[in-house]
């Protein structure tokens, strides 16, 4: 009971005057208290449910106070009961489990896309609020594990495709939860979305190479051929390749295979290896892109490869050497120094690996080479200004995540033949890198890591809200503060979370483009060749 009344009497009471609901929801920051109370009423429809509801309603108001929309919580909250086949079961555990009313009310009030989920299969609640689920991250091995026993019994590849949508889609809630809870890095967010990105591309990977083989008549796979010597391997660049992922990416990928001569069996009738493969990544990206009721998997971006979209959809070895031996360009070249294989032959994507290095780093990154680079991101400049979001775009907009990784990548062509320390793929790691070897300050390096980490975080709170590749901060105050909530924030007296949240997003673009600028300059990749000439004649 506090200063208002005892919140149970919203459930118990007889009737209540419509200034005694709003006193009672009043400290539960709640924007229409007569919706809100509408709801609870529905909730508690139910006679049976209605003592055991009043008892933990007190906690619950609590918890979805701490929400950031109250509002939209308990709306979901609503559907969410409606939706289990045991309403006074789960009320009962939410009662037993404090930490599970906390879930629930979080994630509802963030992400409709969560919330749906729920509603949608609400048995994962029981799995998710396990604190022995809750509280690590899924490793490879248990999604992998997981995903098999799912897709086992199911005969037809359009199920087991729907099967790979699903198991996104539970993975994804259990990342979304454990990031708004803040059981986990920033970092740890980026890693898990990764790690559930390569287990479903490899295992569309599987279901295309099995399915293409049946209608050519051309013998299984063995499991290890799926990993080793298939000869089609699937590369990552971006975030994907960076071991970086959003909560709501493409994925960008290239596929290769390593020899187009010949045809794929002994007879007259059986495709060539250029037709085959060009076939099998056709499907490849179909399986992760196609949607169904159940969704999608991925969606795909294939313009990275050699001549974007007007190339071969796959191309061999041969042909990715003689492409960027002679014509590579240098934003292929800030591209493929995130690239990996993720699925299908590794050992084919580690030899091209191998034999694109030349192109990254056997030739100079010169004067010129920075100008293209600040050229790219001029004309990203423009089309962002033309959308009115040079502000709030968090990811190209001005001190966004494209200058940090423009500048990271910069370093890393400039000085990476003779660095090899600077050869790594993660945005966070080359940071750490350039600071070890001396190109960055302490003062920067700090600056730089705060500034990417900050970005990520809210350009994920951006688009786990609804599964959407969003990248700019609303225009409105009140969707900048429900942001900010997302984030964490809270409203104080004198400045509500939505002003300390573009306080504290102006001061790290602001920091990131100051380094940026002076890196463009040319004044600071000065300094750094000093330094690495220093560090050679010692």
């Amino acid at each position: 009971m506090g200063a208002h009344g005892d919140v149970r009497d919203l459930l118990l009471a007889p009737e209540l005057e419509p200034g005694e609901v709003s006193a009672l929801l009043a400290p539960y920051r709640f924007k229409d208290p007569t919706e809100a109370d509408r709801e609870l009423q529905r909730l508690a429809s139910d006679p049976t449910l209605r003592q055991r509801l009043a008892e933990l309603l007190p906690e619950l108001l609590r918890c979805l106070s701490l929400s950031a929309d109250p509002d939209q919580a308990l709306g979901h909250l609503e559907r969410f009961m409606r939706a289990t086949l045991g309403p006074l079961q789960l009320v009962s555990e939410l009662a037993e489990r404090p930490h599970a009313m906390e879930l629930l009310a979080r994630a509802f009030g963030a992400s409709t896309f969560m919330a749906q989920i729920l509603v949608r299969n609400p048995p994962w609640f029981h799995w998710l609020a396990d604190p022995q689920v809750l509280e690590r991250s899924r490793g490879r091995g248990a999604i992998e594990a997981d995903l098999d026993r799912f897709l086992a019994p199911l005969a037809s590849v359009e199920r087991r495709l729907d099967g790979l949508r699903i198991v996104r889609r539970r993975e994804i809630l259990h990342i979304g939860v454990r990031d708004l809870l803040r059981m986990c890095a920033v970092e740890e967010t980026l890693g898990s979305l990764t790690v559930l990105a390569e287990v479903l591309v490899q295992k569309a990977y599987e279901l295309a190479e099995e399915t293409l083989r049946e209608e050519h008549g051309l013998p299984p796979l063995t499991p290890g051929q799926r990993t080793a010597g298939s000869g089609f391997t699937v590369l990552a660049l971006g975030k994907l390749g960076a071991g970086e992922l959003n909560f709501s990416s493409d994925v960008e990928l290239v596929y290769l295979y390593a020899s187009d001569r010949g045809r794929m069996a002994r007879r007259a009738s059986a495709p060539t290896r250029d037709e085959y493969y060009a076939a099998l990544a056709r499907r490849v990206t179909s399986y992760l892109a196609e949607t169904t009721a159940e969704g999608s998997v991925y969606r795909v971006d294939l313009r990275l490869r050699p001549e974007g979209r007007m190339g071969a959809v796959a191309q061999s070895l041969r042909g990715f050497e003689e492409y960027y031996r002679t014509r590579g360009r240098t934003w292929e070249r800030l591209a493929l120094l995130r690239a990996r294989p993720v699925a299908g032959d590794r050992p084919l994507g580690v030899r091209f690996l191998g034999r694109v290095r030349p192109f990254l780093f056997g030739r100079p990154f010169d004067a010129a080479a920075v100008a293209e680079v600040r050229r790219l991101k001029e004309e990203t400049d423009r089309e962002v200004a033309k959308k009115g979001e040079t502000e709030r775009n968090v990811k190209l907009g001005t001190g966004g995540i494209r200058e940090i990784e423009f500048l990271v990548q910069t370093f890393q062509l400039r000085f990476g033949r003779r660095r090899p320390g600077l050869r790594v793929r993660d945005t966070l790691g080359a940071l750490d890198a350039l600071r070890h070897g001396r190109m960055l300050g302490e003062e920067e390096h700090r600056d730089l890591r705060q500034a990417y980490v900050f970005l990520r975080d809210v350009e994920n709170k951006l688009q786990m809200v609804a599964d959407a590749q969003v990248h700019s901060l609303p225009a409105s105050a009140d969707e900048i503060r429900l942001c900010a909530l997302r984030l964490g924030y809270r409203d104080e007296r004198d400045r509500d979370a939505g002003e300390a949240l573009l306080r504290d997003h102006r001061t790290h673009t602001e920091a990131v483009h100051r380094i940026f600028t002076s890196v463009f300059s040319g004044e600071r990749l000065e300094e750094a060749e000093k330094t690495v000439r220093r560090h050679r004649k010692r």
